[in-house]
């Protein structure tokens, strides 16, 4: 019988210690849809997709693991916020001040970022494909790279172009990123380009004694000179398309 009811008096001993906690959370939640003003605010795990918190006071607050999907977060203040884990999958984050944030593994795709204030914040643990308005300086030309061969792997080649250009904004000297963004120029039909890119990565690649590197861009200029000389090749025959098999799995390799 004492046994029994001191280990009753302990679980509610728990319980009552807890009550807080989850109290405080919810009291949190409901602090910030009322007024959007919830500074250093607890909301780990909180429910948020579609909430209307344009210009939201959230500096310090942990929203490890929220849901933020299609939020509007325009003009939130969100400086030294941790977003570790969180979904902002096409939240609207224009002008947004995401100074000091923690972005591991945040779901940032989709997005809008024009105009975000990203200084201390580094995106290259966060997933940021199609996300819009990315600057080139919160990301690396390593990540803007993997997205670029991501979405020529679908067939995407508008969009590869346009992450291997910022990669190319990011680091000049991105040999790789001037071949992937010749093989999608050359898809879209742009073979004048496509040659340009293509001169530029095998002299970055000599440069840079990488002898792969050199031998996948001269192996891209041969395919297609390969493919002007004997059109019915080009997409389909068997010369063009083993070189461009191994083009890619060079380019995948430099991934690594």
């Amino acid at each position: 019988m004492l046994l029994r009811t001191a280990t009753t008096a302990t679980v509610l001993t728990l319980l009552m210690s807890a009550t807080p906690a989850l109290s405080e959370n919810l009291s949190h939640l409901n602090q910030l849809l009322s007024s959007r003003e919830c500074e250093d605010c607890n909301l780990v795990n909180a429910g948020l997709v579609r909430a209307n918190l344009a210009g939201a006071q959230l500096q310090g607050a942990n929203l490890a693991n929220a849901n933020l999907s299609r939020a509007n977060l325009s003009g939130a203040d969100l400086t030294g916020a941790n977003l570790t884990g969180a979904s902002l999958n096409g939240a609207d984050l224009t002008g947004a001040n995401l100074t000091g944030v923690t972005l591991q593994q945040t779901d940032l795709r989709n997005s809008y970022l024009t105009n975000a204030q990203l200084e201390g914040t580094s995106l290259e643990n966060a997933y940021i494909q199609r996300a819009v308005g990315i600057p080139t300086s919160a990301s690396s030309a390593d990540q803007l790279y993997r997205l670029a061969v991501a979405e020529a792997q679908q067939r995407n080649y508008e969009i590869a172009v346009e992450y291997s250009t910022q990669a190319i904004e990011a680091d000049s000297d991105y040999a790789p990123a001037y071949l992937g963004r010749g093989v999608a120029r050359y898809e879209l039909g742009d073979e004048s380009a496509a040659r340009e890119d293509a001169e530029v990565a095998a002299e970055l690649f000599a440069a840079q004694d990488n002898a792969e590197g050199v031998q996948a861009s001269q192996q891209f200029m041969k395919a297609m000179e390969i493919a002007r000389q004997r059109p019915e090749d080009n997409g389909g025959g068997s010369s063009f398309g083993d070189i461009l098999t191994g083009i890619g799995s060079l380019l995948m390799r430099f991934l690594f």
